[in-house]
Order: C-alpha cells, then structure tokens, then sequence
C-alpha cells in the first residue's frame, strides 16, 4: 500500500508527522532598531525560547507524533554538489545582492562551511565583522556599497520557528507561497529545494509557487474537511492569488471542492486567519470575539469546462460553517470569554491560535489561562506548553507547526 509523504485532509484529524523549526542564532541576529524590518516587536531570550519549544517537541513525540526538522530535511535535499551550489546561488539572489564581487565573497564563505553548519547560517543571518575573519578577502569595496551603520551583510531569518506560513500541507500536495514581505522571502527557498530534490518528497504536487505575483501565507489555510478549505482574505493574503490557488485545486487532480474566502480586517492584530479562528474539534473553534459578526465570504467551488465559479454570502461566522460543513450545531469558543481586556491580552498572546493534534485535543500557550480554562470547560483537552519567550514573536503553536501527515477522519 503506497503512503502519500503529505497526507493533510483536516485541521483536527490525528496528527502523525510534523515539521519544526527549532529556534536558532537568527534570534540573537535581532536589534532593536531593525525590529520592525525583521516583523518582530520585541527580542526572545534565544535559551528560554529554545526550552519552551523543546518543551512543545515534547509533546507531541508523546502523543505519538513524528517530529522532523527544517534545517534536518533541507540538508537531505542537498543530494550533489550542483544542488548546494544552486541553493547558495538562489539564496544570493533573493537576498539581492547583485554585484559579481560580493556573491563572490558569500559564493565563498558558503562553500567554505559544511552542509549543516551553511544552512544554519543561511537561517540565522550573516554579520560583516563575520566576513572580515574571512583569511585573504579584501573587503574594501564590498563594504563601501554597504550601508556603513547597517551591521549584517545578510539578513537572519527570525520568523522560521513559524513554520506554518512558507509552505502548506493540503491534501497529499502543497502550495509553495509567494510571502507578503521581503524580509520573509527567503524562508520559501527551503520549501522549494525540499520538494524539487529531497528524496521523500520531490515528487510532491504544488498547488502553488513561491514566484506567483500575488502573496499567499499558510497561516490563512486552513482544512476544514475533504471537500472544503477555508482562506483568509488578510494583511498578508491577496485575493488575487486565492482565486488563482483556486484554478489549481479545484480543477486539476484533487478531492477539494469548496474553497470559502474569508475576508477579515486588514491589521496586524488579524495577521493571519489563524491568529483569529482555529479548528479545535469537529464542531468546535475558536475565535476572536471582534470578529463574531456578521462576514463576507466568497464560496469559490467547482464549475463547468475546468473553471471555477464564485458566489458572496455575507452571515455569521457559526451559520456559515454549519451550512458548508453540514453540522447541526457549531460552537465558538471566545478568546478570552467575554472580557474585552483578558481578550486583548490573550488574542495579542495568540490564545485563538491552537494546534489540534486530534479530535479534541490541543496544544496551547501556558499564559492564555482564561481562553485554556474555556476550553476545557466545553470539553476540549489541553496540552499547555511554555510560552513566555516564543510568545513574543506573536505567533502561537498552530503558527509553529506544518503538519505533514494526519489521519483520515
């Protein structure tokens, strides 16, 4: 019996494999004044946030999840020589340095490190005082094209430890997405070598590309069942390229066919879809109290001579699920109850940002105590993990986990 490498066909169903990004000296590339470049508010203590999400491994391993690392499966794409050699060339590329002197100094210093040891600094950034410990380079004119008071020659890569947005697991394929802000570009490159060269996956279908026009992030999908797929239309997701995502899924080889467009407010405290809405049981979510009202969503589903059709309904959020997801009931479950400053101060620490590893069952952040205590109120088991540290990249455990393989519900 063949078992597909990428099996995601729900939010909620068993998960059985999962890739990480464990957080590295990107972190402690981040200054204060170059915080908003790197979309960081504030500087994780890199030892702490490491233990905490050590602490997060852990559970999963001990609920019977396989957990795999990024930095771990690039490494086992780089299957020759050519293939390091593309990579480093692309990484140049996309961090744009354009001058023959300068990619030759990085082309260099790359080549000069083992498969590892290059892929960890590719992720964590590369300092100028670094380069100048380079033996027998003459960096003159490569620094005068620097900004003088700008300290890294590349940028480090804080936001990987969110791997949920630079590729999606949907179905047995995945979409490589064009990222909304430069700054996280980069981070799709390591999407890109793994499922065109690693051995278990290079044969994977992609719904989507990392050089599309339009930006398309995971944390705005989510699988809500065989057949349907919801979309933020968000901060960071373009409409444009969901109906382009759209022409793909729904019409080439694939169960899916419903795709439910939501649109949400435009704002760094509505990031993602799933900083405001996750999946937590067959019939339950939770949610961002501000967005209990009544929504636009754009139903995009299958239609005739491999087109797509599309239809707006503007509802509540609960009547709208119950209708595409065929449920009697559906409940709610407010980040922070009903208190507008437990609320705030949840939602900023992610409380609505769940990871289901099963029916029922999550894994959440220690400090949203009151949102945790609603949840088990209805019924829904938490696995509280660490989060003082990694909380601060404003990202919670569904933002820190890709789902390779769940089971079928």
């Amino acid at each position: 019996m063949h078992i597909p490498a990428i099996n995601v066909n729900s939010e909620i169903g068993k998960l059985k494999k999962v890739m990480l990004h464990r957080p590295g000296k990107e972190l402690e590339n981040l200054m204060p004044e170059y915080l908003d470049r790197l979309l960081f508010d504030d500087i994780p203590y890199l030892r702490i946030a490491q233990e905490e999400h050590d602490s997060f491994a852990d559970i999963l391993r001990q609920n019977d999840v396989e957990v795999v690392y990024l930095s771990d499966l690039v490494a086992e794409s780089i299957v020759n020589q050519d293939v390091r050699d593309e990579l480093i060339a692309e990484l140049i590329n996309d961090a744009g340095i354009t001058t023959s002197r300068e990619r030759d100094i990085l082309t260099d210093y790359f080549r000069s490190l083992d498969t590892k040891a290059m892929i960890e600094k590719m992720m964590a950034g590369i300092r100028k005082t670094e380069i100048q410990q380079v033996e027998g380079k003459s960096l003159g004119d490569f620094l005068r094209n620097l900004n003088n008071d700008y300290p890294f020659i590349l940028d480090p890569m804080p936001n990987l430890y969110f791997t949920r947005d630079p590729f999606a697991s949907i179905g047995n394929g995945v979409s490589i997405h064009k990222m909304f802000t430069e700054t996280r570009h980069r981070e799709t490159l390591f999407a890109k070598f793994i499922f065109q060269y690693h051995p278990l996956y290079k044969d994977t279908q992609v719904w989507y590309d990392r050089n599309e026009n339009f930006s398309l992030e995971g944390g705005d999908i989510l699988i809500l069942n065989q057949e349907t797929i919801a979309v933020g239309i968000s901060q960071r997701t373009h409409e444009n390229a969901i109906e382009k995502f759209a022409q793909k899924i729904l019409t080439e080889e694939s169960h899916f066919k419903k795709i439910l467009a939501i649109n949400i407010p435009k704002q760094r405290t509505f990031m993602h879809l799933d900083t405001v809405f996750t999946m937590v049981d067959h019939d339950k979510f939770t949610i961002h109290p501000n967005i209990m009202r009544d929504m636009d969503v754009f139903v995009i589903e299958r239609g005739g001579d491999r087109r797509i059709k599309i239809t707006q309904e503007t509802g509540s959020l609960e009547d709208i699920l119950k209708h595409h997801l065929n449920l009697d009931k559906v409940t709610l479950i407010k980040c922070g109850s009903n208190n507008v400053i437990d609320s705030a101060r949840e939602q900023w620490n992610d409380g609505s940002n769940t990871l289901a590893i099963a029916p029922g069952e999550v894994v959440v952040y220690s400090r949203n105590y009151v949102t945790n205590e609603i949840l088990q109120e209805n019924g829904i088991k938490t696995y509280v993990m660490p989060s003082s540290e990694l909380s601060r990249g404003r990202g919670g455990p569904r933002c820190m986990s890709m789902p390779l393989i769940r089971e079928d519900l």
